[in-house]
């Protein structure tokens, strides 16, 4: 795929169910985006009911994923493949990546046709890298390892990152399996990192937020506890501060006097092994 794809045919665009709220949208709309329409604004503010501080917790994971993005290029990693896109805003993988090291290559995988064509109208790559765009669903590893060598060379390390995904996927046996098989395909040298929402803060009105969410027409989801969230790093060596808020995972030195613990989760994990040349 070309580095710097153009947007595509307004005519091509999927038809959107405005019907129905969006977690991509109502997500967008915490964070304070443009691309949501009047269903996911209304589902967003009945869940905020349930828990105020999901702003906040929508923020900090947007702000662990770039610690995280800046932590592996600064050792050396320049591939990623990120499932789980939503829709574009500041600081989106590849921006953080290609910043520091612009021949990074990344991956971007989403199952929303939405969120695609915005990622090929938006998330466009430095000429000395590279950004690919796959419609595959998170359940579905075989076909997004396949697409994703288009563009990945998995003779070198990768960051799979998979960031709010893996709430989606209810099984938690096929959820540690879907994980395993693409840790599978990489070589040693590679990382995970995972965010996901917990009944570690805020239980009671989180789970009545998720029963809601899943009452109303949107995907599924599941929330996780922290010794679940563990076990998808089964095998791996979990670097400190291990799984923990998203606010609390290296926080940066002019965040460290206001942390909050917040809902999300997060970890990170690097596949042992020798790293071959």
């Amino acid at each position: 795929m070309a580095a710097n794809p153009q947007a595509p045919d307004p005519r091509t665009q999927p038809q959107i169910d405005t019907s129905v709220s969006h977690s991509a949208r109502v997500w967008n709309y915490w964070l304070g985006g443009n691309d949501h329409y009047p269903v996911d604004r209304k589902v967003g503010e009945r869940i905020l009911a349930f828990v105020p501080e999901l702003v906040r917790s929508a923020r900090a994971d947007r702000h662990f994923l770039a610690r995280a993005v800046r932590f592996l290029a600064a050792q050396g990693i320049r591939q990623f493949l990120d499932i789980g896109t939503g829709l574009p805003t500041v600081d989106n993988t590849h921006e953080v990546a290609q910043r520091l090291a612009p021949e990074s290559r990344i991956v971007y995988v989403d199952n929303d046709p939405l969120v695609l064509v915005h990622a090929r109208a938006l998330l466009t790559s430095t000429p000395e890298g590279a950004c690919d765009y796959i419609e595959a669903d998170v359940g579905d590893p075989e076909a997004i390892l396949r697409q994703a060598g288009r563009t990945l060379d998995f003779s070198q390390p990768v960051a799979i990152m998979m960031l709010g995904v893996l709430n989606f996927v209810i099984d938690h046996d096929q959820a540690i399996q879907v994980v395993r098989r693409l840790v599978a395909a990489t070589v040693p040298g590679s990382y995970l990192v995972i965010s996901h929402p917990t009944t570690e803060v805020d239980a009671v009105p989180m789970t009545e937020a998720v029963r809601y969410w899943n009452q109303q027409g949107s995907a599924q989801m599941t929330l996780r506890d922290r010794e679940e969230l563990l076990r998808f790093f089964d095998g791996l060596d979990l670097l400190e501060p291990g799984v923990v808020t998203c606010s609390r995972w290296r926080p940066d030195a002019t965040e460290i006097s206001e942390i909050i613990d917040v809902t999300q989760f997060g970890g990170m994990a690097r596949k042992p092994g020798h790293v071959t040349a």
